[in-house]
């Protein structure tokens, strides 16, 4: 009897030819016999590597330590991997969304991962969780991003995801002034190019009497919609999802919103691509509950706050463990602290992992000159 979810048989068949290869010249019968021929041993090194991620998982069990399936800084090293061995024709990008899907689907069979996000379903940041963890995870819709940091909190979901900053319009604050509260430890990001659609039921831009969207997404379509619906009336709701939903339901109503979001709410793309700067970036943040181990490439996030009687220049001073080991700064952000009024922290990007000797030195320093010195992650930095 054969096991459950195993092949019947390993033996290699040779698909029967069909009718129309027949009739096709004789070289590119020969030229497709060849792609059938790769694509079967393509398909036997899926299953095996499947039945490898079945045996790492039985190992870890057997081992009675923590059982840990899910490994981002491993996963980054491997598509680090795909990229360094890819030689063409297809881009690096298309190689390492191929690979991501292969080890989700293989992840899948010892653990399906639960992946908390910004909902509802249609968001940029559900297209975020795809990207980031493939299509074989449980990806959890979640109202709002506190609720988020709660569900990986309680272990209701193994991670989270939600939205840090934007390449037009900033930091996303709410999620910045969660760190303020939780424990949680940043696991990785995502990048994601945002294209903005304006969509609805309607068949003409005549026909559209409102305009739904984030605030985020009508500001990163400002000018295109002063020029060409400057009378429309614009409406900032909860999520571009809900503005979807909107133009749905409501007559008259249009929404600007990403691709997934049009085919959840089966809309109409009126005109596609509406956003003011064809690099408009959003970048996200993978929650979990530990300090990854180093991938190699790495990034750090550092929550830092001065003394009270630091007095003039004392950032300049608090910053200064960083230049003299040589780590650069990719992002220096203030915030109100929340503990009394013109108070504030520190959030800092900088390169490198906690345990690379430099930034551990600078670290070291940072903390005798710092009254708060809080590491909230070190983590993958985006493969692409």
């Amino acid at each position: 009897m054969p096991k459950p979810n195993q092949p019947k048989s390993r033996a290699r068949v040779r698909a029967k030819p069909s009718p129309v290869a027949a009739t096709a010249p004789a070289d590119l019968v020969k030229i497709r016999a060849r792609i059938d021929d790769v694509d079967q041993r393509i398909q036997a090194l899926i299953s095996e590597r499947a039945r490898l991620a079945q045996h790492v998982g039985v190992t870890k069990r057997a081992s009675g330590a923590a059982v840990e399936f899910y490994r981002p800084e491993r996963e980054a090293e491997v598509l680090q991997l795909v990229i360094a061995r890819n030689e063409g024709p297809l881009t690096d990008e298309e190689m390492v969304r191929l690979f991501r899907e292969i080890m989700s689907a293989c992840l899948a069979q010892q653990q399906p991962l639960k992946v908390a996000f910004l909902g509802p379903e249609g968001t940029f940041t559900q297209q975020a969780v795809l990207k980031q963890f493939g299509h074989s995870v449980r990806a959890l819709p979640i109202a709002a991003i506190d609720e988020v940091f709660r569900e990986v909190e309680s272990g209701a979901a193994d991670f989270g995801v939600v939205p840090i900053e934007n390449s037009t319009e900033g930091t996303v604050n709410h999620t910045v002034d969660m760190f303020l509260v939780s424990p949680l430890k940043i696991c990785g990001e995502v990048e994601l190019r945002i294209q903005q659609h304006l969509m609805g039921r309607m068949d003409s831009l005549e026909k559209i009497e409102r305009l739904c969207s984030h605030q985020q997404s009508l500001a990163q379509c400002r000018q295109w919609l002063d020029d060409n619906l400057p009378h429309v009336e614009r409406v900032a709701v909860s999520s571009n999802a809900e503005a979807a939903r909107r133009a749905r339901d409501e007559a008259g109503t249009a929404a600007v919103a990403g691709s997934a979001a049009a085919e959840v709410y089966g809309l109409n793309v009126l005109v596609p691509g509406i956003e003011d700067r064809p690099d408009n970036t959003t970048r996200f943040l993978v929650l979990g509950r530990k300090l990854l181990e180093r991938s190699g490439r790495d990034r750090t996030t550092l929550l830092l706050s001065t003394h009270d009687t630091a007095g003039p220049g004392a950032l300049l001073r608090l910053l200064e463990p960083l230049a003299e080991q040589g780590i650069s700064l990719s992002r220096l952000e203030s915030r109100p602290s929340r503990r009394r009024k013109w108070d504030y922290v520190f959030f800092l990007d900088l390169e490198g992992h906690v345990s690379d000797e430099p930034v551990a030195k600078a670290l070291a320093a940072l903390k005798k000159r710092a009254s708060l010195c809080k590491v909230l992650g070190s983590y993958p930095r985006a493969v692409l």
